[in-house]
């Protein structure tokens, strides 16, 4: 299944297996920052460029192991839009070693969890297993990205439960709304494409193609090996030089350089706007965003403590008139909204800041979005420390709770170390929030709110939706 937004989501198998003595050389060394809760982040570099990082917890019985892979949707072509998330459903089909039902039957013995995503910017295979377990996972997976078959029979069958599964997306309302804000803030570029692919890309799709962007993007040096829990860091290393010392690591050629060099070139963020009328829809579902932050930029986390402010409300929960943000006071008094999500979505090298609109009081679009963006143009200039420190407050929670259990913690690894080459540990995250202060947030609003260029999405009953240049110029008024 796609991971569609935030996730907050194989090579040619003709290599065979080393052993452990004959690549032992491979190794390259280590980088272990350490937190000062005895928790640490081991990292180590084979010489043909696969990383693996781990968090070993020697209390954990169970470990999550995965391979998080630096290509998704954004390593395609138009013409080939799609095929990443068609690889994805493909890997769990038979590989040269194993049938589906040997695969299938392999992980139910031992009782272990085998699941895959793909993203934008990456794909990702992981398994949880018992710690004895963890060889025979560390294999499966392996043989799962060198030696799936792709089968002709079975890219027949995937075509439908694919189109299936793009037609339940479909019926989602708020990822579509999200996946044509990305086609017209990013249009005409990798980063706008979605990530299943249209129809006929799904119906055209061939083994070619499958095989062209495994050769071109799962080389080593683009994969990052993860295990947390019970696992130790030395022997997570010993197994990926023992099945992964033969991953290619050949530089892109011919046609494939073109497509990488796209993908690495930084998108340029374009205003303007996409609208569909649909009076059948109760409800006008829009959404709004300015140019985002990059995982790496100095603004991250003052982006993510800037939209923390903003909020998030639903008229529908039994605490939204105390939800705490001014917009949210300010939505429910005058019910203007059934709901509304403040994001701040991020890529290697750009993002989306915004929030995400639901109302059915249709009569009232242009006061929610004009009530809404004078929120913005307020954090320019007036932003007060309790507030920030309400945000810092429910951000760090928010980061901490979420790192609970050690698919989460992988997850968190592997994220990190992909897209910045490093692992911030928990407390360093922490350390990093608190010191945010209120004058931060407000040169934050300045650069990248105030009067800028906005991507808008609207899907439903929009017909009170404003203009949008009366939209654009709403981002350049005081409050």
């Amino acid at each position: 299944m796609a991971s569609r937004r935030l996730a907050l989501n194989l090579s040619q198998g003709l290599r065979g297996r080393a052993g452990l003595n004959a690549v032992a050389p491979l190794r390259r060394g280590f980088a272990t920052p350490v937190v000062k809760n005895g928790v640490k982040t081991e990292s180590t570099t084979l010489s043909n460029g696969l990383t693996i990082a781990t968090e070993h917890s020697p209390w954990a019985q169970t470990s999550t192991v995965g391979v998080w892979i630096d290509a998704g949707s954004r390593a395609e072509t138009d013409k080939t839009n799609g095929t990443a998330h068609f690889l994805e459903h493909l890997a769990f089909k038979g590989t040269k070693n194993r049938t589906q039902h040997q695969l299938e039957l392999e992980i139910e013995n031992m009782g272990g969890h085998l699941n895959a995503y793909t993203s934008r910017e990456n794909t990702v295979y992981y398994a949880k297993a018992f710690n004895a377990d963890v060889p025979q996972t560390v294999d499966i997976l392996a043989d799962i990205l060198q030696n799936s078959k792709l089968e002709e029979s079975a890219i027949t069958r995937e075509r439908d439960v694919i189109l299936r599964e793009s037609e339940e997306v479909d019926k989602q309302l708020e990822e579509v709304v999200f996946d044509h804000l990305h086609a017209t803030a990013f249009q005409g570029q990798p980063l706008g494409r979605t990530i299943l692919g249209p129809s006929e890309n799904i119906m055209s799709i061939q083994r070619p193609d499958l095989t062209e962007y495994i050769k071109t993007n799962y080389t080593a040096d683009r994969m990052v090996l993860v295990g947390a829990g019970g696992v130790p860091h030395e022997q997570l290393v010993e197994l990926a030089e023992k099945h992964f010392a033969n991953l290619p690591t050949e530089p892109h050629t011919g046609s494939a350089a073109s497509v990488a060099a796209a993908q690495k070139r930084k998108p340029e963020f374009v205003g303007s706007e996409v609208r569909i009328r649909d009076d059948t829809i109760p409800t006008a579902n829009i959404a709004i965003a300015v140019e985002g932050v990059s995982w790496k930029d100095d603004d991250y986390f003052t982006a993510l403590v800037t939209q923390a402010i903003v909020g998030n409300w639903d008229k529908a929960m039994g605490n939204a008139p105390h939800m705490g943000s001014k917009l949210s006071g300010f939505v429910h008094k005058n019910g203007l909204a059934n709901s509304f999500m403040s994001f701040s979505t991020s890529y290697s090298d750009t993002g989306l800041w915004g929030i995400y609109l639901v109302t059915d009081n249709l009569t009232r679009i242009d006061d929610l979005v004009h009530f809404t963006l004078r929120e913005w143009s307020r954090l320019s200039y007036n932003v007060t420390e309790a507030e920030v420190e309400r945000a810092k407050a429910q951000l760090k929670a928010s980061i901490l709770l979420s790192l609970d259990g050690t698919t989460a913690v992988a997850e968190d690894i592997g994220r990190q170390i992909i897209t910045t080459g490093r692992r911030m540990g928990p407390e360093e995250i922490e350390r990093v929030v608190s010191a945010i202060t209120e004058k931060d947030v407000m040169s934050f609003a300045q650069r990248k709110l105030w009067d800028q260029d906005v991507a808008v999405s609207a899907i439903g009953s929009i017909e009170g939706l404003l203009d949008y240049n009366r939209i654009r110029n709403d981002m350049s008024r005081n409050a």
